[in-house]
């Protein structure tokens, strides 16, 4: 019997993103599986359901959850929901384990077996999967329109008849896949670019974006490509170079961040008030804590004349691409499971049993069971 694969319209506020878009759901139907989903499933990514050929439509939210082999969400599902499916279900999706506590103890209770797209490997046969980069590349991006947008200033040079406009200085905080995003954004605005990580690995990186390294006389390298920890004389060296940048800064994106952890704080309300007035900070680490003391998830801080923009889910301002690229990345997921239409999961393969989080009435992911269990 063919495998159902569900889908939902996403029920939180400010989730225009959808799990399933007309070109995978043609994919998975060729694949020999049934793909149930409820109308207006892509609208608020748009999406209409006119485009989704050859899917079942269910009557209701409820018989999606009911009838699901294979249930794809953005967001973690609720306890409402959990209890909703069938205890055979598979759940793929983003679980935010560390902050879903209670999610994950429903999951694991019902026994259903659930994958986090944010514990993929970060192996090359991966990549195709990996939907934390794929979202974080969006983030960048939208952070850096984000900060032209608050900024009162120019991004490029511009010679005019009143004289010449000079560029903004633009320093993005982290050299990760957001961060390359955004300097490579921020320069194709005009900006004038600098980029600093703790990592010295991403100086040539940084370098063929077109943006300055940040050089702070530090390097946190260690071995087997991980940051060591500083000395506390080398923090203080590291952060007196990074606030003076900072200050020098029309606009500053910052993006450190650990899932699972809160955000490391890297700019204190002493190096804002070194900013000149009209500047602009873009947090894209707002969920985490924020990179910045001052940082409000989701709100807009004005302090001695700078905007510290708490930014909240960025992916889902770009709806319509970020559902393309997070369908797709399911689709890669799923993929190796789906053997004539029907499920058959290889638990001897690194990338389904890394990311999974619950199986059989247990929690898998040992981190999340420790948190969650002791």
């Amino acid at each position: 019997m063919a495998v159902t694969i569900g889908a939902l319209r996403e029920s939180a506020p400010q989730e225009s993103r959808v799990s399933l878009t007309p070109e995978v759901a043609e994919k998975l139907v060729k694949e020999g599986a049934r793909v149930l989903t409820e109308h207006g499933l892509g609208e608020r990514a748009r999406f209409p359901d006119a485009l989704y050929k050859n899917v079942t439509w269910a009557d209701s939210a409820a018989q999606v959850l009911r009838e699901a082999d294979v249930l794809l969400t953005v967001q973690p599902l609720s306890e409402e929901q959990i209890a909703q499916l069938k205890p055979t279900a598979v759940v793929i999706g983003f679980m935010q384990a560390h902050a879903r506590r209670a999610e994950v103890t429903a999951l694991k209770n019902r026994g259903l077996t659930s994958f986090a797209m944010e514990l993929v490997p970060r192996i090359s046969r991966a990549q195709s999967m990996d939907a934390l980069s794929s979202q974080a590349a969006i983030a960048g991006y939208k952070a850096v329109l984000i900060a032209a947008s608050h900024l009162q200033k120019f991004m490029p040079m511009l010679t005019t008849a009143a004289g010449t406009i000079r560029p903004s200085q633009v320093l993005v905080i982290g050299a990760g896949v957001a961060g390359l995003q955004a300097i490579a954004t921020a320069r194709r605005l005009g900006a004038v670019v600098e980029a600093y990580d703790v990592r010295g690995a991403t100086r040539e990186q940084v370098k063929s974006l077109g943006a300055k390294f940040v050089e702070t006389g530090v390097s946190a390298d260690g071995t087997g490509g991980y940051a060591r920890e500083l000395t506390a004389e080398e923090k203080a060296k590291q952060q007196e170079v990074l606030e003076s940048r900072i200050a020098a800064a029309d606009a500053v994106v910052t993006t450190a961040s650990v899932p699972g952890r809160p955000a490391p704080k890297i700019i204190p309300r002493a190096a804002i008030e070194r900013m000149r007035p009209g500047s602009v900070v873009v947090d894209i680490a707002a969920e985490q804590g924020g990179n910045c003391e001052l940082t409000r998830a989701g709100e807009v801080v004005e302090h001695q004349g700078v905007r510290i923009v708490g930014a909240v889910n960025l992916p889902a301002e770009l709806a319509y691409n970020a559902s393309e690229m997070y369908a797709r990345n399911l689709f890669n997921f799923l993929k190796p499971a789906l053997a004539k239409g029907e499920l058959a999961i290889d638990w001897n393969d690194e990338v389904f049993a890394q990311s999974c989080l619950t199986q059989g009435g247990t929690i898998k992911h040992e981190p999340t069971r420790k948190a969650l269990e002791g």
